[in-house]
């Protein structure tokens, strides 16, 4: 089916994550610090860190009692699962709620000290997308205005038609605000057998909201969009499970089990680490 919609991802799809998280880690541990009134490098954040990165298990970010996400997908990502592994360790914030929004809030306050750090095709990609006439949105889970100004800075020809929709909170998961036939219809989970032994959660009800609007106000559907994004469990499961397309765009540590779920998804599925490989899906 022909492809009339497009939706990205934006940070780790449209931008180097490492580069431009740099300054949002140094952030995010300095506040920690001053939260927990000691060093996080005294606490064992270093340890904790290289513990995660070397485990043979698969661990994961876990948000309400549901791991959401790989906890190494990111720099973002793996501060939050570091931080949460030091409170355990460190028998600080007990309440899972509180500890959770605390980090939250950590999130969006070091996220505004990011970097700016497209990828070298990102401009080109973008404008080959607006080109077509298509309707082109990013959902992020990053601000809205925050994500906004990075796109205006990179200013690709047609910017004013490329939409945003922030705080998508895709690690949620939680039905959406509306009752709707199509979420319901989802089953609650998928599995990668033979790759990864947890469930992948797929009803993110808030991550729906935001795709639903734009299908509504494109007059499209799953099966006529095209998603793409860096991370299968955060940015593509849930569309694929919908009848959407959708684009891994691989990262230098994507896991086995991403690769293999797009597989299997035959040819509604494509992997590769350049942003150039959407375009012969969208423009033939």
């Amino acid at each position: 089916m022909a492809i009339r919609c497009v939706v990205l991802d934006f940070d780790g799809t449209f931008t180097d994550v490492v580069a431009e998280g740099a300054p949002y880690v140094e952030h995010f541990r300095r506040r920690m610090s001053e939260l927990l009134g000691r060093d996080v490098e005294e606490a064992g954040w270093a340890e904790e860190e290289a513990r995660v990165l070397h485990s043979s298990e698969e661990p994961g970010w876990e948000v309400a009692g549901r791991v959401v996400a790989p906890a190494i997908a990111d720099p973002y990502l793996l501060s939050n699962f570091v931080a949460r592994r030091l409170c355990d360790r460190l028998g600080v914030l007990p309440d899972q709620a509180e500890r959770g929004e605390l980090l939250n809030v950590l999130y969006r306050e070091a996220y505004v000290l990011a970097g700016v750090a497209f990828k070298p095709e990102a401009k080109e990609v973008l404008e080959a997308l607006l080109d077509t006439g298509l309707p082109v949105h990013v959902v992020t889970n990053a601000h809205t205005d925050t994500v906004e100004a990075k796109l205006t800075k990179l200013a690709p020809r047609g910017r004013e038609r490329l939409r945003v929709s922030g705080d998508a909170r895709k690690f949620l998961v939680e039905p959406p605000a509306e009752p709707d036939a199509r979420f319901d219809a989802l089953p609650e989970t998928t599995r990668v057998e033979g790759a990864l032994k947890r469930p992948i959660h797929l009803r993110r009800g808030h991550y729906y909201e935001a795709l639903r609007r734009i299908w509504r106000d494109t007059g499209t559907t799953p099966e006529t969009t095209l998603v793409a994004g860096d991370i299968f469990e955060l940015d593509l499961a849930m569309p694929a499970a919908l009848g959407a397309q959708v684009q891994f765009v691989t990262r230098h540590n994507a896991l086995e089990y991403e690769r293999r779920a797009i597989l299997a998804l035959g040819d509604r599925g494509g992997m590769d680490p350049s942003l150039r490989a959407i375009l012969p899906r969208v423009v033939g």
